[in-house]
Protein backbone atom coordinates (compact mmCIF):
# COMPACT_ATOMS: atom_id res chain seq x y z
CA UNK A 1 0.00 0.00 0.00
CA UNK A 2 1.13 3.66 -1.03
CA UNK A 3 1.04 6.65 1.24
CA UNK A 4 -0.20 9.63 0.17
CA UNK A 5 1.02 13.32 0.07
CA UNK A 6 -1.02 16.46 -1.18
CA UNK A 7 1.33 19.63 -2.68
CA UNK A 8 -0.21 22.97 -1.95
CA UNK A 9 -1.97 23.35 -5.28
CA UNK A 10 -3.80 20.09 -5.03
CA UNK A 11 -4.80 20.90 -1.32
CA UNK A 12 -6.15 24.04 -2.42
CA UNK A 13 -8.29 22.59 -5.00
CA UNK A 14 -9.76 19.98 -2.80
CA UNK A 15 -11.32 22.94 -0.22
CA UNK A 16 -13.37 24.56 -3.08
CA UNK A 17 -14.94 21.12 -4.73
CA UNK A 18 -18.54 20.77 -4.00
CA UNK A 19 -19.23 18.08 -1.94
CA UNK A 20 -20.37 15.63 -4.23
CA UNK A 21 -17.35 16.35 -6.47
CA UNK A 22 -14.76 16.17 -3.60
CA UNK A 23 -16.48 12.56 -2.46
CA UNK A 24 -15.50 11.38 -6.05
CA UNK A 25 -12.20 12.71 -6.39
CA UNK A 26 -11.53 11.93 -2.34
CA UNK A 27 -12.35 8.06 -3.61
CA UNK A 28 -10.67 8.44 -6.90
CA UNK A 29 -7.42 9.29 -4.95
CA UNK A 30 -7.76 6.82 -2.23
CA UNK A 31 -7.88 4.11 -5.19
CA UNK A 32 -4.87 5.31 -5.61
CA UNK A 33 -3.36 3.92 -2.37
CA UNK A 34 -3.87 0.34 -3.66
CA UNK A 35 -3.32 0.44 -7.43
CA UNK A 36 -1.11 4.29 -8.39
CA UNK A 37 -1.38 2.63 -12.00
CA UNK A 38 -5.05 2.11 -12.37
CA UNK A 39 -7.38 1.19 -16.12
CA UNK A 40 -6.75 4.63 -17.82
CA UNK A 41 -4.29 5.87 -16.30
CA UNK A 42 -1.79 8.09 -18.34
CA UNK A 43 2.20 9.04 -18.38
CA UNK A 44 2.36 12.73 -19.14
CA UNK A 45 4.35 13.71 -21.94
CA UNK A 46 5.28 17.30 -21.03
CA UNK A 47 6.53 16.55 -17.33
CA UNK A 48 6.85 13.83 -14.89
CA UNK A 49 4.23 12.24 -13.37
CA UNK A 50 0.46 10.19 -14.46
CA UNK A 51 -2.92 11.18 -14.62
CA UNK A 52 -6.34 9.65 -14.32
CA UNK A 53 -9.65 11.41 -15.17
CA UNK A 54 -12.51 12.26 -12.47
CA UNK A 55 -15.11 13.56 -13.93
CA UNK A 56 -14.87 16.43 -15.22
CA UNK A 57 -11.20 17.09 -13.27
CA UNK A 58 -7.69 15.57 -13.72
CA UNK A 59 -5.69 14.07 -11.11
CA UNK A 60 -1.92 14.82 -11.47
CA UNK A 61 0.22 12.62 -9.48
CA UNK A 62 3.87 11.06 -9.16
CA UNK A 63 4.92 8.34 -8.25
CA UNK A 64 7.84 7.27 -5.54
CA UNK A 65 8.17 3.42 -6.06
CA UNK A 66 11.21 2.91 -3.97
CA UNK A 67 9.84 4.93 -0.92
CA UNK A 68 6.00 3.93 -2.44
CA UNK A 69 4.65 7.17 -1.75
CA UNK A 70 2.07 9.43 -4.32
CA UNK A 71 2.30 12.90 -4.33
CA UNK A 72 -0.91 14.29 -5.49
CA UNK A 73 0.25 17.41 -7.76
CA UNK A 74 -2.78 19.04 -8.73
CA UNK A 75 -6.22 18.53 -9.49
CA UNK A 76 -7.48 20.82 -12.40
CA UNK A 77 -10.51 21.07 -14.55
CA UNK A 78 -10.22 19.31 -17.59
CA UNK A 79 -10.42 22.32 -19.51
CA UNK A 80 -6.87 24.22 -17.63
CA UNK A 81 -5.56 20.83 -16.71
CA UNK A 82 -2.90 20.67 -19.59
CA UNK A 83 -1.83 24.40 -19.64
CA UNK A 84 1.28 25.72 -18.69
Amino acid sequence: MYKLEFYRPALKAMGKFKLLTFVQIFNDIADLKLNPRPHGYIKLTDRDGYRIRSGDYRILYEIDDEKKIIYIANIPHRKDAYKS
